[in-house]
Order: structure tokens, then C-alpha cells, then sequence
């Protein structure tokens, strides 16, 4: 294989990386490594420096978009990456301290659990809760454009999200996984936040979390411009059509997709973490 032939594969698996993780939340990151790793034979550390730069990639394109189409609630996105990123330094502290296959196996658990409730839609008395009096004085109830027009969202359960991003960051931090999933499940699950609110606000978290990251993989030369290029450039050209999408998509299908991905990671933390790959 030449460098043209495998710069145009890296291209193509990266446009469908940055594609889902646009339309799920996720990030690309939960694509790549396994890809690049697995089938590519990449050096895991290079591989998850170039999944950090698709990260930013994603979230540069897709929540800058989301942004100006009104979906994105920046509020709750920076009011739970305090969460998050205290969370990530626990998390780095005591990586050296527990058995990350452990925590794997439960992380791959909670997720299996989570594919399955995650594709039910809500009903109409779920959408429609009343104000909750933390939210409503932090200002993190708002609205976003609807199928059928601007649909307006009350937040529940402010301390128990908050809780589950800190969690969120805790297990970024000991296993070196993006936490997307979790963020985008705490969203939708516990504060009951719109589904496409909670992806779009996930996509402009992740960008924060990934950019501090890519420091230190940068510093350490494990950020290969040959690799990093063509991933970035994928992942932003798929990230900016997913945001496309998403406009027009019905929420019961981007709840397949999400339950999908996040089935497909659940068993793949659960092998690794089986047979300590991680």
C-alpha cells in the first residue's frame, strides 16, 4: 500500500468517524482508535493523539454550527465541564491506583444498559416536565428549532447530571477514553434534556475536554502530522454533514444510532477489559 492509498483510506474511515460522532455526540474518537489500532497496526499513543486532533476537528465544525442553528445550550455545556474536568484530574490521579479492567467491565455494563433504554422515545408528559427551581436559577432551561417549530425544554435533575459528568470525567481520566457517551446519556437520561440539545451540547464539550489533552499528546511527539492530517481533514468534512443531517433528522433515528455505537463500545470495553487490553 502506498502513502497516497493509505492517506485516502485514513480520509474515508475518518469522514464516517467524523459523520457518526457529529449525529451522536460521541466524537470520532470511539471509531478511530479501534480502527487505526486494529486494522491499521498504528501505535495506540499516535493513534489516540490523531483521535484527539478529530475531537477538535468535530467539535470545531459540528458545535460551531449547532451553535448558529440554535441547538447547542452553551450554559449547560459550561456549567458541567466543571464537572467533567474535575472529574478527568481524580480520574488521571488515581489511574495508577485501580485496576482499569474492572473499571472497564463495568463501564461496558453500564453502556449495554444504557443502549437499551436510550432508544426509547420519550412521551409527550416526559417533554413536557415542569420548571425545576435549581435550573431555572442557574438559566439552563432554553429552546431549540423543532421539526415542527421552537420547542421549548425545562432541565430536571441538575445535581444528579452533575454528579454523572463528574463520574464522566473520572473515567476519561483512569481508562483514556472519551467520555461522550456518558455525557450525552447524563443529558438525556437523567436531566432529560432534548435529545438533540444533549448531542450538539456534548459535541461542544468534547472539544474542551480534547484540547487540553492534545497538549500533553503533543508534547510528548505523539501527534504525527502524516496521520493527523488526513484524520483531521475526515472528520471535519463528516462532522460538518452530520450537522447537516441532524437538522432534518426524526430524534427515533438518531436514538438507533447513538444505542447502536454506544452498543458496540459497551462490548468492546467489556473484551478489553476481560482480557486486559486496557
Amino acid at each position: 500500500m502506498t502513502i497516497l492509498e493509505f492517506t485516502a483510506i485514513i480520509a474515508t474511515v475518518s469522514f464516517v468517524a467524523g459523520l457518526l460522532g457529529s449525529l451522536t455526540g460521541l466524537g470520532g474518537g470511539v471509531v478511530l482508535v479501534p480502527l487505526l489500532t486494529i486494522f491499521f497496526h498504528v501505535d495506540i499513543r499516535y493513534a489516540i493523539g490523531a483521535s484527539l486532533v478529530s475531537v477538535i476537528a468535530t467539535s470545531s465544525g459540528a458545535a460551531a454550527a449547532y451553535v448558529k442553528e440554535g441547538f447547542s445550550n452553551i450554559r449547560i455545556g459550561m456549567f458541567l465541564e466543571i464537572a467533567t474536568t474535575f472529574g478527568a484530574l481524580l480520574g488521571a490521579f488515581l489511574a495508577t491506583r485501580i485496576p482499569t479492567s474492572a473499571l472497564a467491565v463495568i463501564f461496558g455494563a453500564v453502556l449495554l444498559y444504557s443502549a437499551y433504554f436510550s432508544r426509547k422515545p420519550r412521551t409527550e408528559a416526559q417533554r413536557n416536565l415542569p420548571a425545576d427551581a435549581l435550573a431555572t436559577r442557574l438559566r439552563l432551561n432554553g429552546r431549540f428549532p423543532d421539526l415542527g417549530g421552537p420547542r421549548s425544554y425545562n432541565v430536571q435533575n441538575v445535581p444528579t447530571g452533575f454528579s454523572l459528568m463528574f463520574g464522566a470525567g473520572a473515567l476519561s481520566g483512569l481508562l483514556g477514553i472519551g467520555s461522550g457517551a456518558v455525557k450525552v446519556l447524563a443529558m438525556d437520561q437523567a436531566m432529560r434534556i432534548p435529545f438533540k440539545v444533549s448531542t450538539t451540547t456534548s459535541n461542544f464539550m468534547i472539544g474542551v475536554t480534547a484540547a487540553a489533552s492534545a497538549g500533553v499528546y503533543l508534547s510528548r511527539g505523539y501527534v504525527d502530522p502524516g496521520l493527523s492530517m488526513p484524520v483531521m481533514l475526515g472528520v471535519l468534512a463528516g462532522s460538518l454533514l452530520g450537522s447537516r443531517i441532524l437538522v432534518k433528522a426524526e430524534t427515533r433515528s438518531l436514538r438507533l444510532v447513538f444505542s447502536v455505537v454506544i452498543l458496540v463500545l459497551g462490548l468492546q470495553m467489556l473484551y478489553n477489559g476481560f482480557w486486559g487490553k486496557i
